[in-house]
């Protein structure tokens, strides 16, 4: 079952990845944003595109090796729990204008965190 969660959640960000490297502008719209320069796709693509390559590598890299697993599971899983308190934090600061983006997001966060500390041993 713990291999099938770390594969789900590299699935994820391997999804986001992608599509943050092909459709930058389109991957910030929802949040009202715009990636209107190329400096703005650039960040878009590094910061959403190759960091979510790079974490589901890092996680496919914890299902194949045994040594790696632990770490790179409580890395991420940490990760995205500091993602969701940082949309606690903007809560308490101002308001999302619904549940979706930010709460939506919170919970993908909260749950995917949760999962993959409870995955790591």
């Amino acid at each position: 079952m713990e291999q099938i969660v770390v594969a789900g959640m590299a699935a994820f960000f391997l999804a986001m990845g992608l599509y943050g490297l092909a459709a930058p502008a389109a991957l910030v719209r929802p949040f009202g944003m715009e990636a209107a320069t190329a400096d703005a796709r650039t960040e878009v693509r590094a910061v959403y595109g190759g960091f979510g390559v790079a974490v589901a590598a890092a996680l496919v890299l914890a299902v194949m090796r045994e040594e790696a697993r632990d770490g790179v599971v409580l890395a991420v899983g940490m990760a995205l729990g500091g993602m969701a308190f940082g949309r606690l934090v903007a809560r308490c600061v101002e308001r999302p204008s619904g549940f979706y983006p930010s709460w939506f997001y919170f919970w993908v966060e909260t749950v995917g965190a949760l999962a993959l500390v409870a995955c790591a041993r």
